[in-house]
């Protein structure tokens, strides 16, 4: 939880703003004190790189990326005019993928605006269903995700189904503070033969998926490799997004309710009603 308090007061969060149709943005010169650049002129050449993303992306660059002029104060209550940027959501993203690695709050700021990201698609997804189907889509999303991830990891060097096992295990524990599956099902009151993510809620699952993407993605960009530094790799990523959840005032993992169903009743209830329907046709 370091990096959260350390950069408390000047968190992604504290900083966004709130335009006239409700959407979300943010100033460019107060992203470049967030991300620790102290000349505007090396910050500018960060923001140039991201519209050329933007661009390349088939997007609209003045739809996200608004500049304009503002005034600013000096010594001896003079002004002067300076450059700014008003950024999407997305035009942050493209930022902090083009900024200094290096940096601690880069790495944290990539991690805030992916989950964002992926927040916003699934609110959009699932807002018109109800929880039992957005713990089935996110569950077999994960499932498919989980299997990209052991593929992933082989490659990294975790072969054997035990090296599997811990290689998960560490994604757990960054996530959950500390906590291993083995201390996730306990505190679940699950049966040794119970999977744990047959006994999360939408929330608890998404983080997961979350959690499973990044690891996945960041193993194959910085081609991770080694049992032992894929397992850091994924402790690394499931911390980060803790850091995330927290920053967002969000429910710990380990602190959500458990379902009273398994994904598995869920999904024998489904069947029966998909059963009932054909029969009425």
């Amino acid at each position: 939880m370091a990096d959260i308090e350390k950069y408390n007061d000047q968190t992604f969060e504290h900083y966004k703003q709130i335009n006239e149709f409700g959407g979300d943005f943010w100033y460019a010169r107060d992203l470049q004190k967030i991300l620790q650049y102290k000349e505007w002129r090396n910050f500018k050449r960060v923001i140039d790189k991201a519209k050329v993303a933007c661009k390349s992306s088939g997007m609209e660059v003045a739809d996200y990326f608004v500049e304009f002029n503002k005034m600013t104060d000096l010594a001896k209550a003079t002004k002067r005019q300076i450059d700014d940027f008003m950024l999407s959501r997305y035009a942050c993203y493209l930022i902090v993928q083009n900024a200094d690695p290096r940096k601690k709050i880069v790495a944290l700021g990539q991690t805030y605006f992916a989950f964002q990201a992926r927040k916003q698609e699934l609110q959009k997804q699932f807002e018109t269903l109800d929880e039992d189907k957005k713990r089935l889509a996110i569950r077999e999303e994960l499932r498919e995700h989980n299997k990209s991830l052991a593929r992933t990891a082989k490659n990294a060097g975790v072969e054997t189904s035990i090296d599997y096992a811990i290689f998960q295990n560490h994604g757990y524990r960054g996530l959950y503070d500390g906590l291993g599956a083995k201390e996730i099902r306990q505190r679940k009151g699950l049966q040794k033969g119970q999977q744990i993510l047959d006994y999360m809620g939408s929330t608890e699952l998404a983080a997961n998926l979350f959690r499973a993407t990044q690891t996945d993605e960041k193993l194959k960009r910085e081609n991770i490799q080694g049992k032992e530094n894929a397992n850091q790799t994924h402790f690394e990523v499931g911390a980060k997004v803790r850091q995330t959840i927290q920053e967002l005032g969000g429910t710990m993992p380990e602190d959500l309710p458990t379902p009273g169903t398994s994904i598995q009743e869920i999904e024998k209830l489904e069947q029966k009603k998909r059963l009932a329907d054909r029969k009425k046709k």
